[in-house]
Parts: structure tokens; C-alpha cells; sequence
């Protein structure tokens, strides 16, 4: 009687890699029109479900193309983008910039937000730029100061308070600086409202600047250094 075949090991399979790069378009965390009337529920409609979405399918046929990409954080690629390869350095760069941004954008906004921060964040304030309104004034100027399209920031780099601004979707993380509240100064961010008086958009922003959760985020890269 002739011996059963025996069948041929099996060839290990090397492991998936681990997604920790988020492809989802985070929800709005309020309803379109909830930051009324200082930014319109169409403008946040668009800007969300069109623009965000966009930069997310952009940073997905990167990903497609160099798939390990998905094994590090979106901060964690745009900390270090001399080591993504160079291939998709640019649209890394562009789309998850625009990724990145939007998502703490929408997080930095909130209806009937407080007009001021208050605790270990207002006393930075005090500390790095000698008042809350002198922040304010520093940080609307330089949002004025933006040509064409671009961010301005609350950062923090080596414990201290800075305003910074990037050119396009580049992120604070790609100059070595924590972000903690932006603006989006993009035309698609205000124009449908505001049209070219983009001083009246920087103005209306302070209405809706959601404190609590700067200042929280603020309290944790603090504590982390």
C-alpha cells in the first residue's frame, strides 16, 4: 500500500503590519452650524466633508504606494519627514499636513466657548507674552502677515509659548514645535462668508476658540517634556 503524500510545510507568513495611521475623517465634534455667526454652517459643511476628505485620500494613495507608512502615527511621519521616503515625501508632507491640521483644528473650535484660557495655560500666557491680549495681538498680526495660503499657531517649543506660522498644510511638528491652537487661513476656510476680509474672519475666530481643550492640551506636552 503506497504511503500517504505528505503534504509540503507551510511557508510562514510574515506578520501584517500594524495600522496606527488613522485614514478616517474624524466627525466634527458640533453641528455645522453650532459656530454660527462667526463661521457659517455651509463653510464648515464644505471645509469638513470636502477639503479635510480630501487631504485623507491624497495621504491614502501615499500609503498605498509605500504601505509601512501605516505603521507609524500621522505625528510621528510629520516629526520626521527627511525619513519618509522621498517618493511620497511631498504628498506625506501636503495631505497628511492638511490630515493633521484640520483634525486639531476642528478640536480647537466650540460653541459658546470661553473668551479667555485660564489656569497653568493663562499664566504661560502672562509669562511668554506679558498678557492675554498682548497673545492676541501678536497672534492676529502674524495671521495678517500670511501671504497666500497657509496656518498660524500657538506652539510650544522648550517650555515656552510661541506664535509661528506655516506656509500650505505644513505642520509646527516639522520644525521641531508642539502645536496648540491654529488657524486655518486658507480662502476655502472663510471665503463664502468673509470673501477677501480675511481681518473680519481673524477677528470672529476668537469667539469660538475652544480654551478648555487648548489648555488641556497644553498641560499634557508640559508635563511630558
Amino acid at each position: 500500500m503506497a504511503a500517504a503524500a505528505v503534504a509540503p510545510p507551510l511557508l510562514a507568513q510574515p506578520p501584517a503590519p500594524s495600522r496606527r495611521l488613522s485614514l478616517e475623517l474624524p466627525p466634527l465634534p458640533y453641528a455645522y452650524d453650532a459656530l454660527e455667526p462667526y463661521i457659517d454652517a455651509e463653510t464648515m459643511r464644505l471645509h469638513h466633508d470636502k477639503h479635510h476628505a480630501a487631504y485623507i485620500a491624497g495621504l491614502a494613495k501615499a500609503v498605498e504606494q509605500v504601505p509601512k507608512l501605516a505603521e507609524q502615527t500621522l505625528e510621528e511621519l510629520l516629526t520626521s519627514l527627511a525619513k519618509v521616503p522621498e517618493a511620497v515625501r511631498t504628498a506625506v508632507r501636503n495631505h497628511g499636513g492638511g490630515h493633521y491640521n484640520h483634525s486639531l483644528f476642528w478640536q480647537c473650535l466650540a460653541p459658546n466657548a470661553p473668551a479667555a484660557p485660564e489656569g497653568e495655560l493663562a499664566r504661560a500666557m502672562a509669562r511668554d507674552f506679558g498678557s492675554f491680549e498682548s497673545f492676541k495681538e501678536t497672534f492676529s498680526k502674524q495671521a495678517m502677515g500670511v501671504f497666500g495660503s497657509g496656518w498660524v499657531w500657538l506652539v510650544v517649543e522648550g517650555g515656552k509659548l510661541q506664535v509661528a506660522t506655516t506656509a500650505n498644510q505644513d505642520t509646527p511638528l516639522s520644525l521641531g514645535k508642539k502645536p496648540l491652537l491654529g488657524l486655518d487661513l486658507w480662502e476655502h476656510a472663510y471665503y463664502l462668508k468673509y470673501q477677501w476680509r480675511r481681518a473680519e474672519y481673524v477677528a470672529a475666530f476668537w469667539h469660538v476658540v475652544n480654551w478648555p481643550f487648548v489648555a488641556r492640551r497644553f498641560t499634557q506636552i508640559a508635563h511630558a517634556r
